[in-house]
């Protein structure tokens, strides 16, 4: 057990973190994730695309296109362009679910009640649990609880009653492979943590594995590889602003940094979030210089996440570099505990996604 985000939680079980991870891609497993930040946007006008152009004005993502039983990744941005945090949001019907990362919730949750009170009643859920179910017997294991999850597809929402009560199901998660979050009252999660791992091929997964599986599949951890200081195309994550919200969009702009985000889309940023192939056996770690192979004196870039990725038996990182150098196949070094180690820019997700389209 180590402390995260002002939580207990588990790195490892017994069986560590290699089986973990290996596991979680090859079958199933399950990750307590309670202490992640649900928040509920019900609109005062009773409709919930009220609430979705509502939250516009704090995302560059295109809210008001999501359909019920559909959920999107966003980001929240601050007047600078930087990324206050990255979130997911859900049309339940007749509100919006969202689940935020937990060192942001408490900051998330006063900006949204500060920005949004005028249209939308903003609950925070904070006491609610949260589970992940991941890798190819995910669909299996879940169909005990409620048979309906086969028919979903990535992104895909759905209420189940469980015990008279309303739990929220995603086909969605932080692993790159296919799964389900299921957010539910407290009181349920560890009679549902049960009843999962009690199925076949389900295995207890701590935080250990929860990093090195999102970075195998590229993903972004927050505080890491995403900060107040970077923007969302400086992080390789244009894609998270769809047409309506670009310049010639049907709402373009209205969202903090604005300016600077769309012009960066039209002109491109100095640094950009890269993966990165460490030569050798030892993982980058966080900060980690980068620098060209031929002014070793000169820093040019940093490591935002390194590990050793099991799925692949060797190293693998991200991080920023200058544009210019971002190109996969360039040649880098980076430091590595006082020498210096070569490191080739490579493309993202490490491991193919195995989402159910």
């Amino acid at each position: 057990m180590v402390p995260f985000a002002g939580y207990s939680m588990p790195l490892q079980y017994s069986s560590g973190i290699m089986t973990e991870h290996l596991h979680t891609r090859s079958a199933c497993g399950l990750f307590d994730v309670s202490h992640m930040g649900q928040i509920r946007l019900r609109p005062h006008s009773g409709v919930v695309r009220d609430a979705a152009l509502a939250l516009e004005r704090l995302v560059p993502a295109d809210m008001a296109s999501l359909l019920p039983g559909r959920q999107r990744y966003a980001l929240l941005t601050n007047p600078a362009g930087g990324v206050m945090d990255d979130l997911m949001v859900a049309n339940l019907d007749d509100s919006l679910l969202l689940v935020v990362n937990a060192s942001c919730k408490a900051a998330d949750l006063a900006h949204l009640e500060q920005h949004l009170s005028g249209d939308c009643a903003v609950e925070p859920l904070f006491d609610r649990g949260l589970l992940a179910l991941q890798g190819p017997g995910a669909e299996a294991a879940l169909s005990v609880l409620d048979p309906g999850v086969a028919s979903m597809r990535f992104m895909d929402v759905r209420t189940v009653l469980v015990d008279g009560q309303a739990c929220s199901i995603s086909r969605s998660g932080y692993t790159g492979e296919d799964g389900y979050e299921i957010g539910m009252p407290a009181a349920l999660a560890e009679p549902i943590a049960r009843l999962l791992l009690a199925q076949p091929g389900v295995l207890p997964v701590g935080l250990g594995a929860r990093d090195s599986l999102r970075l195998e599949a590229g993903l972004c951890l927050y505080g890491n590889d995403l900060d107040v200081t970077t923007t969302p195309i400086e992080a390789s994550l244009e894609w998270a602003i769809q047409k309506s919200r670009r310049y010639g969009g049907a709402r373009a702009g209205g969202f903090p940094g604005a300016d600077i985000i769309l012009r960066q889309l039209v002109e491109g940023t100095r640094m950009r979030r890269v993966g990165l192939s460490p030569e050798g056996r030892a993982p980058l770690r966080l900060g980690a210089a980068l620098f060209s192979p031929d002014a070793l004196h000169e820093t040019v870039g940093h490591v935002s996440s390194g590990a050793f990725g099991p799925s692949l038996q060797a190293p693998l990182a991200m991080g920023y570099v200058p544009t210019a150098l971002a190109q996969p196949g360039t040649a880098l070094v980076a430091e590595l505990r006082g020498r210096h180690v070569p490191v080739t820019v490579c493309p993202m997700p490490f491991v193919p996604p195995n989402f159910k389209r």
